[in-house]
């Protein structure tokens, strides 16, 4: 069938996107789903900072490739093998497909699924096949998505089940901001009630993680961002204190606020300042998380005696190490009883016309969750 997709043909594009427009719209043709695959039409797509890293090639993936990894649509057919869903059902997509059968899937982790992993950076699906082609030559997918298009092919171990009530546009950013952001704090972290907790840096996953902060009952929430408007938003959301990271003495400040610092500091900017930031603010035998995905030459320096003598810890989270047959309509139930606000880390929506320059709004920090819709 034939497609409209939005395709990055090169990374490393400079801004501002609305100029150099590194998305080109075309027509694609794709093919229907095979063994275990499921044709998804698709509703609604948000704009993550994960696509905005393969853009600028923070992230290096091999192109050209159809972007988007974070969004919701409805089955238009299933492919041999698929019998746990039909035409019509409501779905949101993972950004890492899980086989079932690899040691961490096996140890209940699916977002380290091993055969996933190599899938997502060949830009295949699960079973190594492309379904996207241009004029003959195929075409990556973007972490087993491709969402930023009309109708999307995918593995079934990408898909998870919703409730048919919950508007597209909404569900979408459970796929992504929710699971990683809230993921971290209640599964990576295990934040407990009465804890301090910094979220260091707001955009789409960062505010998720204050609102799990929230709900894991964090008695102080510390929201540090460089965008005072990002800032307004946490204290409206349940944030203790705000600050701002341009100030020269904002971990001073922070750990002012917290009597010498947080139990658990989280890394949602994805730079090794923002990093350090939240290291340093982490008081003596806390944890530091990071979600962050920085250009995979970034390092941080660490004094280790650190580590040692006050007993640290600094943790990675991948998809909030999350099960996202389990976690994901835990999350959507608790938005729905009004105990998890996500609707309010929506910045609005746009056509996939505007994409490049919704990038532009992401990059410049002028977004938190804009959504693509269809």
């Amino acid at each position: 069938m034939k497609i409209r997709a939005a395709v990055l043909n090169a990374i490393g594009a400079k801004t501002p996107f609305g100029q150099t427009r590194p998305l080109s719209i075309d027509t694609l043709d794709l093919e229907g789903p095979g063994y275990g695959e499921v044709l998804v039409k698709i509703g609604a797509a948000g704009l993550c900072h994960s696509d905005l890293s393969v853009i600028n090639g923070d992230r290096p993936r091999p192109t050209p490739m159809a972007l988007g990894h974070e969004a919701a649509g409805v089955v238009e057919e299933v492919g041999p093998g698929v019998h746990d869903l039909i035409r019509g059902d409501h779905v949101v997509m993972v950004f890492v497909p899980s086989c079932g059968h690899c040691l961490p899937c096996s140890e209940g982790r699916p977002a380290l699924c091993e055969p996933g992993a190599v899938a997502n950076t060949a830009g295949t699906l699960l079973s190594g096949a492309r379904r996207l082609s241009r004029d003959g030559a195929p075409i990556h997918h973007h972490l087993g998505c491709s969402a930023f298009a009309e109708y999307a092919t995918v593995s079934r171990r990408s898909l998870v089940k919703i409730d048919p009530e919950l508007p597209l546009e909404e569900a979408a950013l459970f796929g992504c901001a929710v699971l990683t952001g809230v993921g971290a704090v209640l599964n990576t972290a295990k934040v407990t009630p009465g804890s301090t907790v910094a979220v260091v840096g707001l955009g789409g996953v960062g505010l998720a993680s204050l609102l799990g902060a929230s709900l894991a009952g964090a008695r102080e929430i510390v929201a540090v961002d460089l965008a005072d408007d990002k800032l307004a938003l946490a204290r409206e959301l349940g944030a203790s204190h705000t600050v701002n990271a341009r100030d020269p003495e904002a971990v001073e400040q922070v750990k002012a606020k917290t009597l010498g610092g947080v139990e658990y500091a989280f890394e949602m900017a994805g730079s090794v300042k923002a990093m350090e930031l939240a290291y340093k603010i982490t008081r003596r035998g806390g944890t530091t998380v990071t979600a962050g995905l920085p250009p995979p030459t970034h390092t941080i320096p660490v004094p280790q005696v650190n580590l040692v003598g006050e007993e640290r810890t600094i943790k990675g989270s991948y998809i909030g190490t999350c099960v996202p047959v389990r976690d994901l309509p835990r999350y959507v139930a608790l938005y729905r009883q009004g105990r998890l606000p996500v609707d309010r880390l929506m910045s609005g929506t746009l056509r996939l016309e505007d994409i490049n320059r919704g990038f532009d709004l992401l990059h410049e920090g002028k977004a938190v969750r804009q959504v693509v819709t269809f």
